[in-house]
Parts: C-alpha cells; structure tokens; sequence
C-alpha cells in the first residue's frame, strides 16, 4: 500500500508550519503541503496522487466539508472512500498550543493515524430480525407517537387513561404495573403486577362503587391503597359479575420486541439495546423507529473462547466481562460459561480491557493498532528539534486516551471557542489516541504507554456524564496504576480527566496539576515495540491480550527502573497460589486451570506464575480448599529473576516453574507406573476403603497400590 501524507494551514488560520510538520511526518511515500488544501490544493493534491500511485493518503482536515472534498478526491482518483484518513490539527493542536507545540504534534498526529491505517481491522457487520411490537411503559403520549409505524402496547402502570389527551385508538392498552422486565432486542418479557384479571368485563360497577379514587377507570385496577383498605368493605369487590378482582394481586407476561420504559432506572444512559429509559424525545422515536424490523450493525468484538477462563466443570471462574458490561451484552447462561450478545454490544470496551486472556477483544481498535498509535506519538525529547534549535516544544510526553464521544466533542470545542473569543486558551499538548469509550482502556493500555516511554498517562473521559458507566469510569483503574506504578519505581504516572465543555480553564488546570507532578521518565521514548506475546511460551491467546501484554510491558520497563517492592500491587490479572498442607495433589486444579498454570510433575503440584491469569477456578474447585490467590505480580517468580533450577535428575529446569507443593508419587506394585500421588490415594483409601476392602481377597496388597489398568485385570482375574 502506497501512502501519502497532506498537510494544511487552512488559509493560514492554524498556527502550524508546514514545512515543520514536513519534517516530521515518518514511514509515508510522500508529504505535501497546501496552505488551503480543500481549496486551492486540491488539483495540487491530484496530481501528486496520480504520480505516486498512492492508494491511501492520510491528511489534516478539521471540519466535515473538508473531509467531504478530500474523500470525493479519493473516489475520482479511483481510491476507495475510505482510504482517505484525517486527523484535526486545528482544535486538537494549532488554536490551542503554540506554533511549535503545534507543529510538533500535528506531525505526530499524522503518524499516529498512519501506523493505525497499517493494522486497520476489515470490517464485518452482526445482524438479528426483530418484529414490530413495542411495549410503552405509562407514557401515553409517546404510545401514541409510534402507533403509526409500530405495533405498540401501553402498560398503564397504574394511570387512568380515561382522560388522556392522546390517540391511543391503534394502540393496545394492558392493565397493570411492570414489576421485571427480562430478555433482550426482539425478545423481551415483561411482568405485569395488577389486581383485575384479563376476565374483566369492564362493566364499571366496581368502579362505581368502589372508594373515590381507589380504581381506574381505563384500564379498570385496583390501586395499591384501595386493596390495603378493603378489609371489611368487600361490597364493591364481590359486585363483579366475573369474579374478576385479585387483592392480593396476579402476574402476567406479555413480549415485545422493544421497551420503551422512562421511569426505569437506568444501569447507563445508554442502556441495553431496545430498551429505552429516562426522558423520551424525538431521538428516542427515531431510535425505536430504526429498530423495527431488525438490525445490521458493525461487528465489535473479537471473540476466542476457547481461551476464555469463566468456569469449567460447573465451577465459576473469571467473571470480569460479566461486571464489566453496561448494556447486559455478556451474561452468564449456565454457572461455567459466558455468552456475547454482539448485537446489543455498543462498542464501549468494557470487556475487552477486564478480560485477561484475549478471549474478547474490541476489532476497532484492536490492542495491536493503540499500541502503535501509542508508539508512534511518542519520541526521544530531541526529536522534535529538527526546526527549533534543538528546544522540546512537547514537553512533559502524556499520551491521553480520549474518549471519542463527549470528552473528544468538548477538546474541539476549546479550540473553536478560543479561537472565536480570540483570547488565547491554551493547555499542555497531552498526545492522543482515540478509543470508544474511556472503558477501553485497561491497566495493558497504561502500562505499554509508559513502557513505550510516556512520562505520564492520562485516561480523557466524560466523567459523571459517561453514557455507558457512570461517573468517574477510571477511578478505580488509575488507582491501581499508580499503585503499581509506584511499587515499579516510577512513581504516580497515571490520571482520569473529564474535560467539562464549559471549563476549559478547569480542564488546563487539572491537566497542569498532572503534569507539574511528572519527573522525566527513565522508560527511553521511541525504543520499545510491544508483540503481545509471552516469550518462550506456547499459548493459544491471540496476541496483546492483557495479561500477556502488561507483562511484556512491565519487562520493558524494569530494563529502566529498580522496583520499590518485589510484589507489585495493583495489577489484577496475576495471580500468586499459596498451597496448604491439606492438598492432597489430586488433579482438580490442573484439571481446571485454563491457562495451564498448574501442573503435577513428579508427585508435586507447580505452579507458573507467568501464565497465571487470576481467574480463581483453582481455588473455586479445590476439593480440599487447601489453595489460595492473591493478586499482584511477583517479580521473583519469573523466570529471568530466578536463575537456574536444578531439576530432579540435577540438569537445569525451566524456572518459570516453581514447586507449591512437594509429594510422592505412587507406583503400581504391578507394572511400576507411578499413576497418583500417596496423599490422593492415602485420602480415598480412607474414605473409601472399607467398602472395597474384599474385592481382592488373593492380592497381597490392597486395590489402592494398583493402577487403573492393572486394578481392572486384577479384578477380572479374580472374577474367573
């Protein structure tokens, strides 16, 4: 693939030199510059296109009718429309750092975007039918406004609707009160509450003579009060012609392919897909309309599970994907098994940056194309000297992971509305990288930043505003970072920001305060470029999973610093296994581990620190609970730090192994296989052997000294 880089100064408008960021643009077939490129450039632009023969270009362009122009260039010169790639030098870099910040970063940015391009995932599309039933939870009025183009269902939720001033003649009306609402799009349930059953005839003479206010009319129920008050007034209950009226309340279930329910609680404001919350506008008509029928939507995750660790054998394993979904796209079907609803996902990442075993992992961006996009905006300090007589115009390096939603919208408006107030706001120019959702972003994405020599990390979010999690998303992540961080020898290197749109003041504030805490890191810039992978081990994880990817960045920078704690706090996906004497070395845990951890070698139990993901089955499954896990990583059980291990027969053994537990192995008196340990076979002898005590009566040893395959010709000998 052949790539050009272009470059402009919109007329001037943006405070960036061109031949500056000329300079700095690295790996492209070509750069070229225009002081007006969705203008006067463009013709300019063709012709180095055609000379070239480029197939993609990635070019700076800060306002929509630019990208526009530039894209229908693309298409006539034969490209695809989506060859053409932008980033905003303007907002994001020339109205709101000085010209040689500025320059320095538009260069970056372009960089950035290009070594993205280069692992850019092919797009894919999920789909599910859904028919056109819709169930309006006590909003008559928005009921009525989709009576035309679906099939809908008011729930009164205890409302009388006699006197409503809405259409409801297309629109079906279910008495009652919604007490659960379970499924997903295109097959929801909802439980109904109500104290009238569908015998209701709706003769209103309950109505009539029950308490004033105590029924409704349209629907006929019984309120909540007028049941609780009705003892010894039963009048007006026993008046129905059809027995129809239930005090004590009854249950029923109607489906829907929709909700629409505002006075639910939301988990997050954007909910699960087809179930609607909070205030109803236009938008949410529009989005129950575009739902009807079915959906097609991008495919946003990657899924591998055979290397999930749920659960095996009815045991609960990792659970991270499940608590960490917003939108009730990942549940659990059965006790040892997660299930993905990629249609109701809405691409926050919240999975992907929880699960430590690849097993989720988001398509755009993949783990593989942040971290180039990391690598690519980070440089040696001197780097940027090339047209400032060797001054840094970056400063302090902070990549920022920016949420492409609120906290991006609020970064461009600073720039406009400080260019447009014409007083000069600026902050300190933080390198970003564009992800989702803040939820992205895990403790793998911090720790390969600072691996790849960030002097800081900060996560730019929408704080309490966040339309998947809530506020202060990151919170709980930076907290660990930083403690890990500090036990690396680093220091604190990590923070959440949530840009409010109103107060870019308060913004540059908070992100002065962060970086005036920040020493120069000692991770040298541009050195590191992570695989993802473990060294040396044969695993069947994709590559920048988590926990193969933190650790791989965790090596990068202890090559730099001397850690402060030989155990390092923090970092949730390693798992420390302390073994009892009460282990019996049975093989449960090896049995279950999913990443093979844990194994029995010569009658003792090893476990590989390395490999370990924290999942818990271990624990969870032991029959004798004789195993327990901490998290943290444990600097002196990895290999490299432990030197050579002498093996049972004196050569060297691999020290990504260390012995738990030490046992003895059992051999058959037989044959001489060794085929358990002597505590596993001392503990079922015990438990079980007076009840097998005959079943060799001419053997000179007991049935337990003998290996299944000799037990087996054992009793069938004695059998003839």
């Amino acid at each position: 693939m052949k790539t050009g880089a272009f470059v402009c100064s919109c007329g001037e408008t943006c405070d960036v030199d061109l031949e500056g960021v000329r300079e700095g643009v690295d790996g492209v077939d070509v750069v070229a510059s225009s002081e007006l490129l969705c203008e006067d450039g463009l013709a300019a632009m063709a012709e180095v296109v055609d000379e070239y023969d480029l197939d993609q270009f990635v070019a700076t362009a800060a306002a929509d009718r630019c990208e526009r122009r530039l894209r229908d260039l693309a298409v006539e010169k034969g490209l695809h429309p989506e060859a053409a790639a932008f980033v905003d030098h303007r907002a994001g870099a020339g109205w709101v750092h000085d010209e040689p910040a500025a320059t320095e970063k538009t260069a970056r940015l372009l960089n950035a975007r290009f070594a993205g391009l280069r692992e850019e995932a092919v797009s894919r599309s999920v789909s599910r039918e859904a028919g056109e039933s819709v169930a309006v939870v006590g909003d008559p009025e928005t009921a009525a406004a989709l009576a035309d183009t679906a099939d809908v269902t008011l729930v009164a939720q205890g409302r009388d609707l006699a006197d409503v001033d809405a259409d409801l003649d297309d629109v079906s009306v279910e008495r009652g009160r919604v007490v659960g609402v379970d499924g997903r799009y295109g097959d929801f349930e909802l439980v109904l509450e109500s104290r009238v059953t569908d015998d209701c005839i709706g003769c209103m003479d309950c109505v009539r003579r029950g308490p004033d206010e105590g029924l409704t009319r349209d629907p006929v129920d019984v309120t909540r009060e007028a049941a609780e008050s009705a003892a010894g007034d039963e009048d007006w209950i026993e008046c129905c012609p059809t027995d129809a009226i239930e005090l004590a309340g009854v249950e029923r279930a109607i489906a829907a392919d929709q909700v629409v329910y505002p006075g639910a609680d939301p988990e997050t404001r954007g909910g699960r897909l087809g179930f609607f919350t909070g205030p109803v506008d236009a938008g949410t008509i529009a989005a129950v309309e575009n739902l009807l029928g079915g959906v097609e939507k991008p495919k946003f995750l990657d899924l591998d599970m055979d290397v999930c660790a749920s659960g095996e054998s009815s045991q609960t394993g990792c659970n991270e994907c499940v608590e960490a979904c917003p939108h009730g796209a990942v549940e659990r079907p059965r006790i040892d098994d997660v299930a993905f609803d990629e249609v109701a996902c809405q691409d926050c990442g919240a999975c992907t940056s929880a699960c430590p075993t690849g097993a989720t992992q988001l398509r755009e961006p993949s783990n593989r194309r942040l971290a180039r996009e990391v690598e690519a905006l980070l440089e040696p300090p001197d780097s940027g000297g090339w047209l400032f007589g060797g001054s840094d115009p970056i400063g302090e390096q902070v990549a920022a992971f920016v949420c492409s939603e609120r906290a991006a919208r609020s970064l461009r408006r600073y720039g406009r509305e400080a260019t447009a107030d014409g007083e000069a706001f600026e902050y300190h120019p933080i390198l970003p990288v564009s992800v989702p959702c803040a939820d992205t972003v895990g403790e793998a994405h911090v720790l390969h930043a600072l691996a790849a020599g960030a002097d800081g990390v900060a996560v730019v979010g929408c704080g309490g505003d966040c339309q998947h999690s809530g506020p202060d998303p990151k919170a709980a992540l930076v907290e660990r970072v930083n403690r890990a961080t500090a036990d690396l020898g680093l220091g604190e290197r990590a923070t959440f920001l949530a840009p409010d749109p109103d107060d870019p003041e308060g913004f540059a504030d908070a992100l002065d305060a962060f970086v005036d805490s920040l020493d120069e890191s000692p991770v040298p810039a541009g050195d590191h470029e992570a695989t993802g992978e473990l060294p040396g081990e044969d695993r069947a994880n994709p590559a920048f999973d988590n926990h193969a990817w933190a650790l791989e960045s965790v090596r990068a920078i202890l090559e730099h610093v001397d850690p402060e704690r030989e155990v390092i706090r923090g970092l949730s996906d390693f798992g420390r296994m302390a073994v009892s004497d009460d282990c019996a070395l049975t093989p449960t845990c090896t049995n279950l581990c999913p990443t093979d951890a844990v194994r029995r070698r010569e009658g003792n139990l090893e476990f590989n620190h390395q490999r370990c993901v924290d999942c818990g089955l271990c624990e969870e499954g032991c029959p004798e609970t004789a195993i327990t896990m901490r998290d943290g990583l444990d600097l002196s059980l990895l290999p490299e730090n432990r030197g050579d291990v002498a093996g049972e027969d004196g050569e060297p053994d691999d020290p990504a192994w260390t012995t738990v537990m030490e046992g003895e192995m059992r051999e058959c008196v037989r044959c001489g296989d060794p085929f358990t340990s002597e505590a596993s076979a001392a503990k079922i002898e015990g438990e079980v052997g007076e009840m097998v005590a005959g079943l060799a009566p001419d053997s000179e040893h007991s049935v337990f000294e003998y290996c299944g395959d000799c037990r087996a010709g054992l009793l069938f000998e004695g059998g003839r």
